[in-house]
């Protein structure tokens, strides 16, 4: 089972042998099994209001796709049944009810499809929607946490490999890779939604926290980015001005040292704010916003101490840089940089 206090390193070593190990997996079953696609897995497909096919597609997309390659972007339902053997018919016609293609029809019923013009600006979208790499990883993360309750929701340790024989294993009718499994594997195991299982070969099981996140509905991230109850300081916390939420106190400085505190009480009321995106472990969490709040209480003091503004200043950004580097943090660390450059000035 995963052990409590992992660290990255680890995390990211076992994400990636999986991944590996599920990669071999598969090119021996493709090997003895040729994969070809089964339109009926996707009877349904998710679309926006305009009509437009989105990144879960999976199928509808890839045949969009598929017909952009085709002479004059149509082909016939003989021609379609080569790749797309089980009879692409619902399909089409999802797709004709969207506008994305034009349905040709005889006494017998429909026998050919053709991409509209709509179709075509959405193959274009679909293409430039492929190079988006953090809408690609958020959807992997997504899709495979939903899969994985869908399938083993009871906490039974599965196979990832089986998560590439989905139509739920293709984002705007591209595969998912495995560089994308092996992130998305890494994130849900870093934020206990997954659990490692140390057997041969590797498998995963959802936990309890993960099940709590399938059912509320959204997002792997807005489970992740929501406040946890008791163990978050957020409430008592500076906004980003360095102003506490909620009584909106301000404060004077009567200090003769040449000391500028605001930069300090700036930095300890963005921890506030974006404590919770950084993907640290609870524990963690709370030992920076505890450092946060000390910081916040020595810079709005009468008369702040240069000592202490560094040493807490410095412990923030430590816990920043061990955070990873993402964009809240990168810029929790500059923040910091400036302030502490401020002292020596």
């Amino acid at each position: 089972m995963a052990r409590n206090g992992i660290n990255k390193r680890e995390l990211d070593k076992w994400a990636r042998n999986l991944v590996k190990e599920t990669n071999k997996s598969l090119e021996s079953a493709q090997r003895r099994n040729p994969p070809r696609v089964s339109a009926q897995l996707d009877a349904t497909f998710s679309a926006n209001p305009s009509g437009d096919v989105t990144e879960s597609g999976g199928y509808p997309a890839r045949l969009l796709l598929w017909l952009e390659t085709r002479t004059g972007g149509g082909a016939n339902i003989e021609q379609i049944e080569q790749d797309f053997p089980e009879s692409p018919v619902p399909l089409a016609l999802q797709l004709e009810q969207r506008g994305l293609v034009k349905a040709l029809r005889a006494a017998s019923g429909l026998y050919a499809i053709h991409l509209s013009d709509e179709g075509m600006v959405e193959v274009h979208r679909l293409k430039e929607l492929q190079k988006n790499r953090a809408a690609r990883l958020r959807y992997t993360m997504d899709a495979f946490h939903r899969w994985l309750f869908d399938t083993a929701g009871d906490q039974k340790p599965i196979n990832p490999v089986l998560f590439f024989a989905t139509p739920a294993a293709y984002f705007a009718g591209s595969e998912i890779t495995g560089t994308e499994l092996h992130e998305a594997l890494a994130y849900l195991s870093q934020h206990k939604l997954i659990e490692r299982i140390e057997t041969e070969p590797a498998t995963v099981a959802i936990t309890p926290q993960g099940v709590s996140c399938a059912l509320a509905g959204g997002s792997v991230q807005d489970h992740v980015n929501q406040p946890r109850p008791g163990t978050t300081y957020n409430n008592y916390m500076p906004n980003a001005k360095g102003v506490i939420i909620g009584d909106q106190q301000h404060f004077n400085q009567y200090n003769t040292d040449g000391v500028d505190p605001a930069l300090f009480a700036q930095l300890a009321g963005y921890i506030g704010q974006v404590s919770t995106t950084l993907g640290m472990s609870e524990t963690d969490r709370a030992e920076l916003e505890n450092v946060a709040q000390n910081l916040h209480t020595e810079a709005t003091s009468e008369n702040p101490e240069p000592g202490r503004l560094r040493q807490f200043a410095t412990q923030v950004k430590d816990k920043l840089l061990e955070a990873g580097t993402t964009i809240a943090a990168t810029m929790g660390v500059q923040m910091a940089d400036q302030a502490l450059a401020a002292l020596t000035q």
